[in-house]
């Protein structure tokens, strides 16, 4: 490596280490070397360099970003097709418990229409039983007895 090269390497890394010091040893060697007409020269190198630095690191970030931009973009179709799905499920399980409270109507209809003929039925036997079982009412007796009926009555009431 030619000595300017690598005075421009250092004074380069100085630089970005914030090292006063170094860049004054260099700036000196440089000028007791080349001449203090040349020392543009290691300041235009070395601000090229710092540049050609900066744009290769934006270009390394640019491209990181892009890298994850791609994986979020993935990231986000993934969740999309599983919010997709979910949805698909939700629909499924919706027309299920739809379909499941239909029958439970028909069934509970056909219970109640069921159970409404059995009690209508039995209405109707015991209306026949109670016409049997019913005692006829028996005519006012005499009203010489009519006293002793309705006190009879009462005491068995």
């Amino acid at each position: 490596m030619l000595l300017k090269n690598h005075l421009i390497e250092v004074f380069k890394q100085a630089s970005l280490e914030n090292n006063f010091l170094l860049k004054e040893n260099v700036v000196l060697k440089w000028v007791h070397r080349f001449g203090i007409d040349s020392l543009n020269d290691l300041l235009i190198h070395s601000s090229l360099q710092k540049e050609n630095q900066l744009e290769e690191e934006n270009q390394e970030h640019i491209s990181l970003i892009d890298e994850v931009h791609e994986e979020n973009q993935e990231q986000i179709s993934f969740i999309d097709k599983v919010h997709e799905e979910n949805q698909e499920q939700i629909k499924l399980e919706l027309s299920k418990t739809f379909e499941n409270i239909e029958e439970t109507k028909w069934e509970s209809n056909g219970l109640e229409t069921s159970s409404s003929n059995e009690i209508s039925n039995k209405n109707q036997n015991s209306n026949k039983i109670n016409q049997f079982t019913e005692t006829p009412k028996l005519p006012l007796p005499y009203i010489k007895n009519l006293r002793k009926w309705i006190n009879n009555d009462k005491k068995a009431s």
